[in-house]
């Protein structure tokens, strides 16, 4: 059994846990997922026994490594080796401890309205004690005060605050009285992202700017009028923080790579994404688009030039077809692209450069391309790993000593 969760955004997108406060649900994340789910797979998860998880998924005395347990559970479960997370409170604990326990999991960390220790474990023992005897009425009634600034309220999170389960809400201050870990923040090197609502009292900004100090490369965001839930009362400011975090060479390399290929080609290329090339693509997007091909020290123009040469020299016809589209649309001419075939010639060998000039022909041929609006910080399209778009039909013959059958990439 794993915890309930919510799947938002593409199946091939990189993955975005989302992890909620004590005494809500998912429904915490609802101003700020839908607009993450645009770049990334959103997996919103809830507490045992909050929202639709079973109460039974954890018991008196548990821990939040624990509670990250099942967190891993879920990500194993829908087959995600490697995610950002983001989580609120207790949900942010859970955060820490994964960057300090399973930091080969993490992409990227951000730990909103939470801190490293919560205060000692004697308020939080008694809590426990009284919500068993009592259930969860009296924390109710204070969850408006303790959770918003102002007169600020979001009914269905006092709903889900008042039908969780009293032995799994329990259980989880058990977690929180045992949480603490101060002594370990300065070995976290994940990317970290804090962000502390200014009118919080549970877990003040002081919190946030403790843990800030101590990990190195961290950045601490104060969102003005957030009290303790900060991305149900002030979703735009937490989602604007999120996607500061979270546009790294990856989505920065989807936007060259639209931008250069079209919508078209791209979605092409995501539909037939698999979740064994996932990872791969994944690779593409943050280290050849979102790194090399984004680096100024080049021009489109030279960039292209480079890459058709370089897929000359391996044969990688397909690829090549590719990029010569993507040498016209960077405003090389026919008889450019013909030069640099040319000179693939003398140092890559007459019958490589022979097969290159009938794809290169063929694709010339085409109607012609559009091309991408001027952009001197953008850079050419595409490495290795694209779509082509060459049909199998239109392949160059065999070069010399190659086997019958040999696939080309």
């Amino acid at each position: 059994m794993t915890l309930n969760h919510r799947l938002e955004g593409p199946a091939s997108a990189p993955a975005l846990l989302l992890g909620p406060s004590l005494g809500t649900s998912y429904a915490l994340w609802d101003g700020v997922a839908p607009e993450l789910a645009v770049s990334h797979r959103v997996v919103r998860w809830d507490l045992p026994g909050h929202g639709g998880s079973a109460a039974d998924l954890v018991a008196a005395g548990a821990t939040v490594g624990d509670l990250a347990s099942l967190v891993l559970a879920l990500a194993d479960s829908l087959g995600v080796e490697r995610f950002a997370y983001a989580g609120v409170s207790l949900g942010g604990a859970v955060g820490l401890h994964l960057a300090v326990h399973r930091p080969e999991r993490l992409t990227s960390l951000a730990v909103i309205c939470s801190s490293a220790h919560f205060g000692g474990a004697r308020a939080w023992r008694e809590r426990a004690e009284r919500v068993r005897r009592e259930g969860l009425q009296w924390l109710v009634e204070s969850a408006n005060s303790r959770w918003f600034a102002g007169d600020f309220t979001v009914p269905e999170l006092i709903r889900d605050h008042r039908d969780a389960d009293p032995a799994a809400y329990a259980a989880c201050c058990d977690a929180l009285a045992a949480f603490d870990l101060t002594g370990r923040l300065s070995g976290i090197t994940v990317p970290t992202l804090l962000i502390a609502g200014r009118q919080d009292p549970a877990t003040p900004p002081a919190h946030l700017r403790e843990i800030a100090d101590a990990v190195p490369g961290a950045a601490l965001v104060e969102v003005p009028g957030a009290s303790h839930l900060a991305p149900a009362q002030c979703p735009r400011a937490v989602l604007t923080a999120l996607r500061t975090q979270l546009d790294g060479p990856a989505p920065r390399g989807m936007r060259v790579r639209r931008a250069v290929l079209g919508d078209a080609h791209v979605d092409r290329a995501q539909d037939r994404q698999t979740p064994f090339t996932a990872r791969f693509q994944d690779f593409i997007s943050r280290y050849a688009w979102g790194e090399i091909w984004t680096d100024p020290t080049l021009s489109r123009r030279e960039r292209s030039m480079i890459t058709m040469t370089a897929l000359v020299a391996h044969g990688h016809y397909d690829e090549l077809a590719m990029h010569v589209r993507a040498a016209r649309r960077n405003g090389l001419t026919p008889e450019e692209i013909g030069a640099v075939l040319l000179q693939s010639a003398v140092y890559c060998g007459v019958p490589a450069a022979n097969s290159a000039f009938a794809v290169a022909q063929r694709v010339l041929a085409e109607e012609p391309v559009e091309r991408s609006r001027p952009d001197p910080g953008a850079q050419p399209a595409g490495p290795a790993g694209e779509e082509s778009g060459a049909r199998p039909a239109e392949r160059p013959a065999r070069r010399p000593g190659e086997k019958p059958g040999a696939e080309r990439t």
